[in-house]
């Protein structure tokens, strides 16, 4: 295979990743498909997905800014749990340190509906808002980040541990998506370019 240029292609496996039989608060639908922003740290859209390897499932949380497209924190581990979708969060408040007029948005998870997830949002004074119940389209810029993952890494290659998909993972995320991969709706710039552009255009203003 080596010889002749091939590369196994790793066959697509399903796992479900939202649980949302529990007994947590639902927040309500705030965004509710509008997923412009006149800014960054305007809206943020979360989500958990997950990737095969030899050694079994590797869950990826992320948080996306809807703005620029841009992945603002993200974490990978191999159980499904909250801990999981609060450290991406956590990264992503490190990093952005965004205001109060910040709208969170997710799916009905468990890990989302946790209480310390919430008290987390609450404690930025972030806005918490929900899909409806089973309905995919209500997240649907992240549900199309991860088509792209997937497509343009994780169904390109066989990853044979845990740690060399999370290695990937962060070559792809931080080396290419935010800096270089270009995006038609942001005018054919990164998600970082595109938020260098909104800087630009406010201290002009």
């Amino acid at each position: 295979m080596r010889e002749n240029g091939l590369k196994a292609r790793q066959p697509r496996r399903f796992r479900r990743t939202t649980d949302s039989g529990h007994a947590f608060p639902i927040a309500p639908n705030h965004l509710d498909q509008d997923f412009a922003a006149a800014g960054p740290d305007r809206k943020w859209g979360s989500d958990i997905s997950y990737i095969w390897t030899r050694e079994g499932w590797l869950y990826l949380a992320v948080v996306l800014d809807l703005y620029s497209r841009r992945v603002v924190g993200w974490a990978a581990g191999d159980r499904l749990h909250k801990q999981l979708a609060l450290t991406a969060l956590r990264r992503a408040l490190v990093v952005r340190q965004p205001g109060s007029d910040l709208i969170h948005h997710s799916d009905r998870g468990s890990q989302y509906c946790s209480n310390e997830y919430q008290a987390e949002l609450r404690g930025h004074g972030i806005v918490i808002s929900m899909s409806g119940k089973g309905n995919c389209f209500d997240n649907a810029m992240v549900e199309t980040f991860f088509k792209t993952l997937k497509s343009e890494l994780v169904w390109r290659t066989a990853f044979q541990t845990r740690a060399e998909a999370t290695v990937a993972l962060a070559h792809y995320i931080d080396g290419f998506y935010n800096p270089r991969r270009r995006h038609s709706a942001l005018g054919y710039t990164s998600p970082i370019q595109f938020e260098r552009g909104f800087t630009h255009q406010t201290a002009l203003h």
